[in-house]
Formats: structure tokens, C-alpha cells, sequence
């Protein structure tokens, strides 16, 4: 390179490997079938479904994709009933019956002059224009996304929440990044945006939104990747006690629950525990605070059968 040459900008997309370590800057460690899908899809221009239980970490991938790139963060998130007035765009009506009142005055004068019906409505045609045009619409999440000059990273939160007709609205918008507003016409974003759908499998979600995106399932951490987790997530907490929790956790996954504690769960009780300034795991202390680690008493009550024995097995390896 000539001296005074300008130096090549790296980008945090550049490779799988920057894409982990920038992830893990922003508090979120990626597995490398996760950094790869995010890979794929921002050089791919591919939206992600992002699948799995609740609590894995679906939605703050999306949020420390949008860190890491220094993009805004727009969320939709998704509901029965949710429709295209909601994600999309509906019209400021307050804003327009407004407009009408101070314009009754002017139209005197508009009018004037005018033979026949039909030539005033000509007339008032280009007026009536003007209330469904840039200044009277009210942009929602999606069309929020398109239209951002730099990009944006787009959550459609829990995706399999919505009815199936809302499904098949998002199809031309995560294919071709365009939306169509009949009164305006077609916008298509100058600079797609990184999409993530979130799905916790309440339904089924159509083969024709599935054949648009990137499939990524994230499962339940090992151990191994859950004590990062926790390390990143809870920077004060001791070694040991980060190890004990996270066995015990892995254990209590093994259990016929009604609910497993995920990752979320993980966290919330590791930052308890840095809390009550524990340095070790004992049975009392588990049973007082397993509230935090299970949501359901039929769980709780399961569990705390098996504390001794759990904690016995932990001592001996």
C-alpha cells in the first residue's frame, strides 16, 4: 500500500468470526451457527425467523444485531388482530378534519365561476388530493424500516401471535423491501433493512413466509455456553458460584417440567444470587429463591424434592 493511501473500512459483517466478537462486545454471545445466519442474511439480503423456546435470546439477538451495526432498532410487536393499519400506515385523520375546517372558508373563491357540478368537483379533485398525500400519513413500524436512509434492523416480535392474513401482507415487503399505499403508490427501501421474525411456535407459520427467510433455530445453551452467557450478562458474579448455578440449571433441565427454565431465567437468577452476595449454592438457599429460576408451582414443587440430591451430585463432581 502507497504511503497516504486511504485504508480499506472494515465492516462488523466482514466475516462469521468479527461478527461473533462484535456480538459479544454488545453483550450477546453467538454461537457460530448464529453469527453465520446473521452473515448470510445481511449479504444475502434475506430477512432471519428466528425460532425457539422463550427466553432463548430470539429478541436480543435482534437488539445487539442493531449495536452492533449503530442502526436504529425498530420493533413490531406482533398480536391477534394485528393489521396493516398498525405495522404499516394509517392517514392523520385528527390532522385532516382540521385542514377541512380552515379550508370551508377558502373554498368560496375555488368555486367561483364554476358552470356546473361537475366542474366544481374538478376542481376540488386536486384539493382532495392533497389530504392523502406525504404530510398526512402516519408511518408505522414497517414503513418506518423501509424508509430509513442508513438501513435499520427490523423485529417482528413473535410473528406466530398474528392471524394468517397478516402473514400473507408481509409477503411483498420481506421479499422485494417495497409496501404499496394505494393513494401513494409503491415505496421501496434505498436501504434494506436487517429483518428478524421471532416465532415460540403458538402456530405454524405458512410455507410461503418460510420460503422468504432464513431459517435459525436457537436451542437451549450446554453448559459450557451458558456460563458465558452468564459471565457476559453478569459481570460480578464468582466463578464458582457461576459454574454451580449453571450445573444446577442444566440439571433442572433434564426434569419432566411444565415449563424448563431457559436463558432468561438463568440470568434473572444469577443477578439474585450476586444480589444476596452468595458465594455458594446451599438448599435453603435454593428453595427461597427457585421462584426466580420456575414459573409454575407444580415445577417448583417438583424441584425442590430433588434439591439434596442435586446438590449432593454437584459436591461430588
Amino acid at each position: 500500500m502507497k504511503a497516504g493511501a486511504p485504508r480499506a473500512q472494515t465492516s462488523p459483517l466482514d466475516s462469521v468470526n468479527t461478527i461473533i466478537e462484535g456480538l459479544a462486545k454488545a453483550g450477546y454471545i453467538a454461537s457460530r451457527r448464529i453469527a453465520t445466519a446473521l452473515y448470510m442474511a445481511a449479504h444475502l439480503e434475506k430477512p432471519i425467523l428466528v425460532e425457539g423456546t422463550a427466553g432463548v435470546g430470539k429478541t436480543e439477538l435482534a437488539i445487539a444485531s442493531a449495536a452492533l451495526l449503530e442502526l436504529p432498532l425498530i420493533r413490531l410487536q406482533c398480536y391477534e388482530g394485528l393489521d396493516e393499519s398498525k405495522a404499516l400506515y394509517e392517514w392523520k385523520y385528527g390532522k385532516q378534519l382540521l385542514y377541512t375546517q380552515i379550508l370551508k372558508d377558502h373554498m368560496g373563491p375555488t368555486l367561483a365561476g364554476a358552470p356546473d357540478l361537475e366542474s366544481a368537483m374538478e376542481r376540488l379533485h386536486g384539493v382532495g388530493d392533497l389530504f392523502f398525500s406525504e404530510t398526512f400519513l402516519e408511518a408505522r413500524p414497517l414503513l418506518t424500516a423501509l424508509r430509513q436512509e442508513g438501513g435499520a434492523v427490523l423485529l417482528i416480535d413473535e410473528i406466530d401471535k398474528s392471524d394468517e392474513a397478516f402473514e400473507a401482507f408481509l409477503l411483498e415487503a420481506l421479499s422485494a423491501y417495497q409496501v404499496s399505499i394505494p393513494e401513494i403508490g409503491v415505496i421501496k427501501a434505498k436501504t434494506p433493512p436487517i429483518v428478524f421474525l421471532t416465532s415460540n411456535n403458538v402456530r405454524d407459520l405458512g410455507d410461503a413466509l418460510k420460503r422468504r427467510c432464513l431459517h435459525l433455530h436457537i436451542p437451549l445453551p450446554d453448559q459450557r455456553l451458558e456460563e458465558r452467557i452468564v459471565a457476559a450478562r453478569v459481570p460480578g458474579i464468582e466463578d464458582r458460584l457461576r459454574r454451580s448455578l449453571v450445573a444446577f440449571v442444566q440439571a433442572v433441565r433434564t426434569m419432566d417440567l411444565r415449563k424448563l427454565p431457559s436463558i432468561s431465567e438463568t440470568v434473572d437468577w444469577a443477578r439474585v444470587l450476586v444480589l444476596l452476595n452468595v458465594e455458594s449454592l446451599d438448599a435453603d438457599l435454593v428453595r427461597e429463591t427457585l421462584n426466580v429460576l420456575l414459573k409454575f408451582e407444580q415445577d417448583v414443587t417438583a424441584v425442590e424434592a430433588r434439591i439434596p440430591e442435586m446438590l449432593s451430585r454437584q459436591a461430588q463432581a
